[in-house]
């Protein structure tokens, strides 16, 4: 194997996908899973999910690969403003096999750049994954 940095190219009906999801209409919750077609070196679409919190969200993450979970997320500020920021998040649990790691650490950027995304957040442990973890870091973002 080569100790290369791989970078994946984005699956081209998974960029749409995801520009439709950045301005849907719904006001729930909403997240898609993406994950690297190895054979392929494409990031590719696992799943979507309609009405999940973070919390039911990080039962859907392997313990044990990385994933890329992008949650559209409902955000009530202090001053009792909602808003619906995107929030990418790099699952990239401890335990992983290296050359995986490798290849979604590399592959992250390329994805975030081509999907114009600016929260963008990682966790090393699935149980990590709340709804307070999430609004904690949404609370920098004011």
């Amino acid at each position: 194997m080569s100790e290369s940095l791989v970078v994946c190219d984005v699956d081209e009906d998974l960029v749409k996908k995801l520009r439709q999801f950045r301005f849907r209409k719904e006001t729930n919750n909403a997240a898609i899973v993406m994950k690297i077609d190895k054979e392929k070196q494409l990031v590719i679409l696992e799943e979507e999910h309609e009405d999940i919190s973070p919390d039911d969200l990080k039962d859907e993450l392997p313990e044990r690969q990385p994933r890329y979970p992008l949650i559209n997320y409902k955000y009530e500020h202090d001053d009792g403003r909602v808003s619906y920021p995107l929030c990418f998040i790099f699952s990239s649990p401890v335990g992983c096999r290296p050359e995986q790691q490798m290849m979604y650490a590399g592959s992250k950027n390329k994805l975030v750049q081509t999907v114009e995304l600016s929260k963008v957040f990682e966790i090393r442990n699935t149980e990590d994954l709340t709804e307070e973890w999430l609004r904690e870091k949404l609370g920098f973002f004011g």
